[in-house]
């Protein structure tokens, strides 16, 4: 058998798989693969994205740069010029980031899904009730990162972010495999949720970026500090930082998951539904009526 049939055969015993990548000691391998990731020499670097390129669907052939200085400057590449177009449409959220779409659809109230019959409240995952009933019966989408995607994300409108909420916690991976077994993970792990207010309606659209086993570590390019395990500061950032819609709003150090919540009168485009792949810039939600704004409370 070799290492691509090893590595499916993993993916599809879905217990291997949960025990493979959770019940392990997941905060002392983070921290392990953040230091050993930025190695900058060449040897290690060239065996590490080597045995990477055996486990994963590797693609670089879209990278500004063919050549990286460590495992960690390859996992948070930039893209050569105009490899994303970004959808024009002033009514369209794009999405921000590459990615497999996971549970998505109307929030239940203030409650979304992370997996079939696993609900989660989204006043524990943003920390904010006011916040959470602004996406009242509202839309939301799951995008998960694979190990071998573009780990930029991006503003999904032209819009502006007025502050950051930072929240420490686990590192779970979040596959299918644990979505399915560990209740309300999202709100377990480590996370930023970015409210960004959009040019044009005012509507807030909030994105949550969120960190897993071997991905801790959220670097933002509008706040001066990288969020990450061991992090003991302020945990609200106010910022004043505007964006043009496709613009790169920062990265992760791995592949992890960002969710995206718009508020009642959006929709899914057409097509987006639960396995299909998508890329940064591609049509994720639409505004279909106008909606009441949410006030300025922070």
């Amino acid at each position: 058998m070799n290492l691509r049939r090893l590595r499916d055969a993993i993916l599809q015993h879905e217990g291997l798989n949960f025990a493979l990548t959770n019940r392990i000691p997941r905060g002392a391998l983070t921290r392990f693969m953040g230091w050993f990731s930025r190695i900058e020499q060449p040897v290690v670097r060239d065996l590490s994205i080597a045995v990477w390129k055996l486990f994963a669907d590797l693609d670089l052939s879209d990278a500004k740069k063919r050549r990286f200085s460590s495992l960690h400057d390859c996992f948070t590449r930039e893209l050569a010029p105009d490899a994303r177009p970004v959808d024009a449409d002033p009514g369209v959220l794009a999405s921000p980031c590459d990615a497999i779409v996971g549970a998505c659809g109307r929030t239940e109230g203030v409650r979304a899904y992370q997996a079939k019959g696993m609900a989660y409240e989204l006043t524990e995952l943003l920390g904010d009730p006011a916040l959470a009933a602004a996406y009242r019966d509202g839309c939301y989408a799951t995008l998960r990162l694979t190990s071998a995607m573009y780990h930029r994300f991006h503003a999904p409108q032209d819009c502006h972010v007025s502050h950051v909420r930072y929240f420490p916690g686990d590192v779970w991976n979040v596959n299918a495999a644990a979505l399915r077994r560990i209740p309300s993970l999202f709100c377990r792990n480590e996370r930023a949720v970015i409210r960004t207010q959009l040019t044009a309606g005012g509507h807030c659209v909030a994105l949550v970026p969120v960190a897993a086993v071997l991905v801790a570590s959220i670097r933002l390019h509008f706040i001066d500090v990288v969020l990450q395990m061991g992090y003991r500061g302020r945990t609200v950032f106010g910022c004043d930082a505007s964006f043009a819609k496709g613009q790169e709003l920062g990265w992760f150090e791995h592949g992890s998951t960002i969710l995206v919540f718009a508020p009642a009168g959006f929709s899914l485009c057409e097509g987006i539904q639960t396995g299909v792949r998508i890329r940064q810039g591609q049509r994720l939600m639409r505004l279909l009526k106008e909606v009441p704004l949410l006030s300025g409370r922070r």
